[in-house]
């Protein structure tokens, strides 16, 4: 699969944009333009934002804001480049304000985003924290899952997580061990599962948008 230009020419698609064309592969999935690089893609590897009724340019990372949609890929150095540039205006075609801190904001709202579907998962027990209660959960819940992978994992963490390689689970390692944590009442938790479902599938293209817009973990 490929990344578009409106120029026609193609771009290998970055792992944030695939892990969009995946999230549903059953049929195409709705395809946006980025309006910094003028790539194409999967709506969901990409960041929707409108002006605000103050003249601000705000995420709207579920979509659902009213006005026009303009859109960025989820990636962190797109979204510090739109940050200084401001596309926004050349679309518009009037003056709108940027502020600085566009890509720390939108990184909150997906980890909000993403905090608020692994605790539904919690709350209607479709959650798994913890190396040996996943190794057990395995055992039990049927294929297509979904491996929480703290970014921050020290090397006993990363040593636990390698053991799932080839196990065919989804992986998502955009949360922090301590945020993942957080989810289940504890100070920190490496390594967690979510049963197969919508929730599961949700946090496929929700955890790479966020992986992208992030920092690389210290």
């Amino acid at each position: 699969m490929r990344l578009r230009r409106e120029t026609g020419r193609d771009r290998r698609m970055s792992p944030s944009v695939q892990a969009g064309a995946a999230e549903n592969p059953a049929r195409p999935a709705p395809e946006r333009r980025c309006i910094l690089s003028g790539e194409t893609g999967p709506r969901a590897a990409l960041i929707r934002f409108v002006l605000s009724p103050s003249g601000e340019i705000v995420p709207d990372v579920a979509g659902r804001l009213p006005g026009r949609g303009m859109w960025l890929l989820a990636q962190r150095p797109t979204l510090e480049e739109a940050a200084r540039r401001n596309p926004f205006a050349r679309v518009l075609k009037r003056p709108v304000s940027v502020g600085a801190d566009l890509p720390g904001l939108t990184e909150s709202l997906l980890l909000r985003r993403c905090l608020d579907f692994v605790s539904l998962a919690r709350r209607a027990g479709q959650a798994t924290a913890g190396y040996e209660a996943v190794v057990e959960a395995l055992r039990k819940v049927p294929p297509g899952g979904l491996l929480l992978a703290a970014r921050d994992a020290g090397a006993d963490g990363r040593a636990k997580l390698a053991q799932f390689q080839g196990s065919g689970l989804r992986v998502v390692a955009a949360l922090s061990a301590e945020e993942i944590g957080g989810i289940f009442g504890r100070a920190r938790v490496v390594i967690a599962l979510i049963a197969p479902g919508r929730l599961a599938d949700r946090l496929v293209g929700e955890g790479a948008r966020l992986a992208g817009v992030r920092p690389l973990a210290a």
